[in-house]
């Protein structure tokens, strides 16, 4: 009978595409991870793997053999996780992916009451504002806006992505009200350029009510950040497109206003994101109830939507 060690290293090899990086996500070296791959291919009489310097690529074989063993290898690794808790609680490492400045400002405060209530599990959370591969890197969960859903990934919504308009009150006092989407073609923008692309992104504005126009800002600067474009905008530099939850903080402190409060971009949603397993590992689960337990007491489903009494 074939070890988990030795399947696990040619699923891991398969995913990655090479044995050092597979090497990497399980803690071996890829001689390790070679020597595993060698002695089950010896075993099982067929060659799994095409090897060349660059990459490794299936045979036929081991496409086969990977399609037949991934799904029930994942269902039997999280059972043993999941009888291996310390005492029927949740226990292991739980790797996690967030946005940083999301993560920092809602998903770290709920970092002690987490830690306290599920002490076997330890915290490897990743900060980082691109989509991860979820699977093939090895994150249990990961939590986002716009993401594209892979195949055996789901999603658990957890608020509107919305963005709003933001500027300084001195910056409105003593200029043209702004009473219409038109009427921001004069004013100095602060616009959001995407961190993967490095493009200036265009949305449309949404109304509750209106049909959706089209958002058109004289371009003062560009910045990736929707803090940073906060920090801009505090000095009156000009009316910011920012993502809501980020500009909560400076309502707060009356730093900043909403331009054009019944308008906003709808991006989607902020979502929690985890492989789909017939048995979810127990710290998973843990987490992705916690998460959503603390969003729904914290009223942050409300509090992030742009438009007052609708989630």
């Amino acid at each position: 009978m074939e070890t988990f060690g030795s399947i696990e290293s040619f699923i891991r090899s398969a995913e990655a595409g090479s044995f050092a990086e597979a090497a990497r996500r399980l803690s071996l070296t890829p001689a390790a991870v070679g020597k595993n791959v060698a002695g089950l291919e010896a075993r099982l009489g067929v060659r799994l793997f095409l090897r060349s310097t660059r990459r490794l690529t299936l045979t036929e074989a081991g496409q086969r053999f990977l399609d037949e063993v991934a799904g029930s290898f994942g269902v039997i690794q999280n059972a043993v996780a999941n009888l291996a808790s310390a005492e029927g609680q949740p226990a292991g490492t739980l790797k996690v992916s967030m946005g940083l400045m999301f993560g920092r400002l809602y998903i770290v405060p709920l970092l002690g009451g987490f830690l306290g209530r599920y002490p076997d599990i330890v915290a490897d959370w990743h900060f980082d504002n691109r989509q991860v591969d979820l699977i093939g890197q090895g994150f249990d969960a990961a939590i986002g806006g716009g993401f594209e859903l892979p195949p055996g990934v789901v999603a658990r919504r957890l608020a509107p992505a919305h963005r709003v308009l933001v500027a300084a009150p001195g910056y409105l006092s003593g200029r043209p009200a702004v009473q219409h989407p038109d009427d921001l073609r004069t004013a100095e923008g602060i616009l959001i350029r995407s961190p993967q692309t490095g493009r200036i992104r265009h949305w449309p504005l949404s109304h509750s009510i209106l049909e959706q126009c089209p958002l058109r800002l004289k371009t003062r600067m560009t910045l990736s950040d929707s803090e940073a474009a906060c920090a801009a905008a505090e000095q009156g530099l000009g009316i910011a497109l920012v993502s809501l939850p980020f500009a909560l903080p400076w309502f707060e402190r009356q730093s900043l206003v909403r331009v054009l409060p019944e308008w906003y971009v709808d991006d989607g949603d902020i979502s929690l994101y985890y492989a789909e397993h017939k048995l979810l590992p127990g710290k998973t689960r843990a987490f992705v109830d916690y998460v959503i337990e603390r969003f729904r007491e914290q009223g942050l489903m409300q509090r992030f939507s742009a438009v007052q009494g609708r989630s």
